[in-house]
């Protein structure tokens, strides 16, 4: 396995094209998600250029280009407020701390080759928690855009929304209005040629400088340049287990949001991610910039597509994007000082409007009851508790209404067959006649495909309303395994049948069902010759052993 997974320089051009685009597209929004954050737009900036190229060289999404993204940023915002708030001087190493954390994390998701179940996820609970973290983003970005600092959550911008409107500061809502038309609505012949973001960001700036007069309005302010110092890591055993949740929330975020994003990219590319490979490199790429002070971030799905139209195919497209970032702070960063707090928010607004999952939520009321219902609950816990308890819920909930229906459908498909069996039992004519000629005293119990743990307690349900019978025989000719769940209700089946004297024999029990039921001691309950490979002969016996005793 390379080093550099879909490294080769067959495509320099189109990756440096692809590279330099991308990290256009990426300026504006990592110093507006830097802004969002509370960390200050250096830390958009350090973020985008450390996940960036971490992730590019270590990943398994070649053409896949990495930094802060929107939801990504609503957790960091969380994480940061939360963690000043309980030290204000050591609050931000706290959180980086967390950044850290978080992906070591997703280093070890990879390691465990988690990728390949993140991304079965459930979609109305993809949709829900996007929706809702595009929800949160404009909510915390109202603020800004009415001249007013930024709320510390969703639920604190709810309840400031009447003071907004009341207090309003009319050159911020102006020119945060211009930008988000700008953004919004920049004619497609000009956003081929200048990046709307870019476009929007310049000129509300622009605009701000001539024509400000005596308004002031708050801006981005002082942005070290040079080289990021290292900042260490730093616990405090107090609020470890907060500091571990807000970590894992981080991870299972960014794991999801990444390897969505790399999905895209395999559509676009018609190539195939390493799922795992994916996870470590981000991880790798959000260890760093915890280490130097930025931001989280994930797979970003516009400068993805940003970067692939333009060219862009393998690692070294996303590693030139954050070159150019690392050559904008250290020659440009002082001209980003005046961008006025606004104008950020014009530009957020619009991202988050695009994160919000327009197509399903207008189809909301067409969708079945239960999704639409799962839906909204993943919406409304995202908005109002946080993202990782919104995913576990849906997860959960999600899982249950699923087991549930697989059961039904494995029940529904087990027959218990007695002298009355038809020809689509799948029986040979000799096999029904040995049962219509026991008259109902022998009982064939049929499984047919695999048998879950959620269908396990329904088993024995399947023989209620049989008349009283002298043998009962167990199929498994069609099951490919067992768990135990099921191997013990089983146990409970064959000591019922036992204890009011009837056979039970069991047929065509293969190598995996035969060891669960060995380890477990159940086949100790059955002699050796009532197991039987053969259907047929299973019939035979029992037809036997029925006349035997008198048939009545």
């Amino acid at each position: 396995m390379s080093l550099i997974h879909g490294l080769h320089f067959n495509n320099i051009r189109g990756d440096l094209l692809g590279g330099l685009t991308a990290a256009v597209v990426a300026l504006p929004l990592a110093l507006a998600f830097g802004v969002s954050s509370g960390a200050g737009a250096i830390a958009g900036l350090y973020g985008a250029i450390f996940v960036g190229l971490f992730a590019a060289l270590f990943g398994g999404t070649p053409s896949q280009v990495s930094g802060p993204t929107g939801p990504m940023t609503v957790v960091m915002a969380s994480v940061f407020t939360q963690f000043v708030a309980i030290d204000p001087q050591n609050g931000p190493f706290y959180a980086f701390t967390v950044v850290i954390l978080g992906g070591l994390l997703q280093m070890s998701f990879g390691l465990l080759k988690l990728g390949k179940y993140v991304t079965l996820v459930p979609f109305p609970v993809i949709s829900g928690f996007m929706t809702g973290i595009g929800i949160i983003i404009i909510l915390l970005e109202l603020g800004p855009m009415f001249g007013f600092p930024g709320a510390s959550s969703a639920a604190v911008a709810l309840q400031e929304i009447p003071r907004y409107l009341r207090e309003v500061d009319s050159a911020a809502l102006l020119l945060g209005s211009v930008t988000l038309a700008i953004v919004m609505f920049c004619p497609k012949k000009l956003g081929l040629i200048v990046p709307p973001t870019l476009l929007a960001l310049v000129t509300g700036t622009l605009i701000y400088q001539l024509f400000h007069g005596d308004r002031d309005l708050a801006i981005i302010g002082e942005i070290p340049t040079g080289l990021p110092e290292l900042m260490m890591p730093m616990f405090s055993m107090e609020i470890l287990s907060e500091m571990f949740f807000a970590a894992l929330m981080l991870a299972v975020l960014g794991s999801i949001d990444s390897l969505l994003t790399s999905l895209v990219a395999d559509n676009m590319t018609k190539t195939h991610h390493d799922s795992d490979r994916e996870l470590i490199g981000q991880g790798i790429g959000n260890v760093f910039a915890g280490l130097f002070g930025g931001l989280p971030g994930a797979g970003a799905t516009m400068r993805t597509v940003v970067n692939i139209k333009a060219g862009g195919s393998t690692p070294l497209a996303g590693a030139f994007h954050a070159i150019v970032l690392s050559g904008i702070l250290l020659g440009a960063a002082p001209l980003a000082e005046n961008i006025p707090h606004a104008v950020l928010a014009g530009i957020l607004l619009k991202v988050g409007l695009d994160i919000i999952d327009w197509r399903f939520l207008l189809r909301l009321h067409r969708a079945p009851l239960f999704v639409s219902c799962l839906m909204l609950t993943v919406l409304v816990l995202t908005v109002m508790v946080d993202l990782v308890t919104a995913v576990f819920v849906g997860v959960f909930i999600a899982n249950v209404v699923t087991v549930k229906r697989l059961s039904d459908n494995q029940l529904d498909s087990i027959r218990v067959i007695d002298s009355h069996a038809g020809n689509d039992e799948g029986l040979t004519e000799r096999e029904r006649q040995l049962l219509a000629e026991t008259k109902g005293r022998v009982v064939l119990y049929q499984f047919d495909g695999p048998i879950s743990y959620a269908a396990a307690k329904g088993l024995s349900t399947k023989l209620e309303g049989c008349r009283p019978h002298d043998a009962l025989l167990m199929d498994f000719s069609r099951v490919p395994l067992i768990d135990v769940s099921t191997a013990l209700a089983i146990e409970d089946m064959i000591l019922e049948a036992q204890q009011v004297g009837r056979d039970v024999h069991l047929i065509g029990l293969n190598a995996i069902v035969k060891d669960i039921l060995s380890r477990l001691r159940i086949l100790d309950l059955i002699p050796d010759s009532y197991c039987h490979e053969q259907r047929s002969k299973a019939l035979e016996m029992a037809h036997r052993m029925v006349f035997r005793n008198g048939l009545n």
